[in-house]
């Protein structure tokens, strides 16, 4: 109990570059909650000419109950090297999390790292012969000293069994991703004849079947037939999308997954279920990449494909994003805010990792409100 107190009085966090404004956030509530203090340590990666770096601490971290942030898919950022800009990549990103770890030189008391896309995360399997970036990653971060590390929605959650013995929070997006689609939409009839939630591939089965049984509704799942003969930007073609599944006529379908990156596999199976009469289709992806643009998405929003797409601001948002009319960002800044709190306390984290319940009662509470 005094090691949980102490732990409690010694709250800091280190939010790097890429996810400084989360971390300004994220220090604003805690500082509500928790009588006007302020937890923020501030820290810089600065960059010799030759691109090299080295990471820096402004404030005493000794003894303390450290959170770091850090935001890999900030394609914001740069730096110079050899007097050109580089625009710094996922790479760069970690390195700059490696400095800070390495600049705390082993005085924290307790290090976690806060990484909502998991560095390397689709590359958590082998099936040639390739690296295992990802298991890499998490067993260098034990390595140096992090006692665990949360992540958002990983593509692979099996990616915990790497470090058992440090552990990996892997948190659901769902409750929020639920308060939005509700508080957007007051028309939504929840039940097997007006609603399905989509699986895009069979890698999102798992997130479908647990917000599709809390909303009592069926499932459906597409899956790609891939061309195995040949390797094309590191893996096999998708040849097409298959449907497996009841009928979507007339119903709204909501399509579930990890991440849009080019978005050429979801707005194609946004198309497949406009064409099989589907009413409305709805988009959850907690990281929205869109890393081709927006052209396709916008020719595919004004020919009806989709409603709405929602992600989260849990990574770096482009600001033409934000600008879409089809567009909903869903803040975690408050959730991760209480994932810290209850860290620091030394309490369970369960409740926020799956939140069953609350999201039990948020549908039952608009169920309410439409009766």
């Amino acid at each position: 109990m005094q090691e949980k107190i102490g732990l409690k009085d010694r709250l800091g966090i280190i939010a790097l570059e890429s996810a400084r404004k989360t971390g300004e956030r994220v220090d604003e509530i805690l500082s509500g909650w928790r009588d006007g203090k302020h937890f923020l340590i501030p820290s810089e990666c600065p960059r010799f000419g030759s691109g090299e770096g080295k990471g820096l601490i402004g404030d005493s971290i000794r003894d303390r109950d450290l959170y770091l942030l850090v935001d890999i898919c900030n394609t914001s950022l740069t730096y110079k090297m050899d007097g050109s800009l580089n625009r710094m990549s996922p790479d760069d990103h970690f390195q700059d999390l490696i400095r800070i770890i390495a600049a705390c030189s082993g005085k924290a008391g307790r290090i976690t790292v806060i990484m909502p896309f998991l560095y390397e995360g689709r590359q958590h399997r082998k099936t040639a012969r390739e690296s295992l970036d990802c298991a890499v990653m998490l067993r260098e971060l034990e390595s140096i000293g992090v006692h665990s590390v949360v992540t958002f929605d990983a593509h692979d959650p099996r990616m915990a069994n790497v470090i058992p013995f440090s552990g990996l929070e892997n948190v659901s997006p769902s409750l929020q991703f639920t308060q939005a689609l509700l508080t957007d939409y007051e028309d939504l009839q929840i039940d097997g004849e007006h609603l399905m939630f989509i699986a895009p591939d069979e890698g999102a089965t798992e997130r479908v079947v647990f917000l599709a049984t809390l909303f009592g509704v069926n499932i459906g799942m597409f899956y790609k037939r891939r061309d195995y003969t040949r390797i094309v930007d590191g893996t096999n073609p998708i040849i097409a999308h298959d449907f497996c599944g009841g009928s979507v006529e007339g119903m709204d379908v909501i399509v579930v997954d990890d991440m849009i990156s080019s978005g050429g596999s979801m707005l194609d199976v946004a198309k497949q279920l406009k064409d099989r009469g589907a009413k409305r289709v709805f988009i959850f992806s907690t990281f929205g990449l869109f890393t081709n643009g927006f052209e396709k998405f916008d020719r595919a929003y004004e020919e009806g494909y989709f409603e709405k797409i929602f992600t989260t601001n849990l990574i770096y948002q482009k600001p033409e994003l934000l600008e879409k009319s089809y567009y909903f960002s869903v803040s975690m800044n408050r959730y991760i805010a209480a994932i810290i709190d209850t860290l620091n306390q030394g309490k369970s984290l369960s409740a926020l990792t799956r939140p069953a319940e609350r999201i039990r009662s948020t549908i039952e509470n608009y169920q309410k409100k439409e009766v």
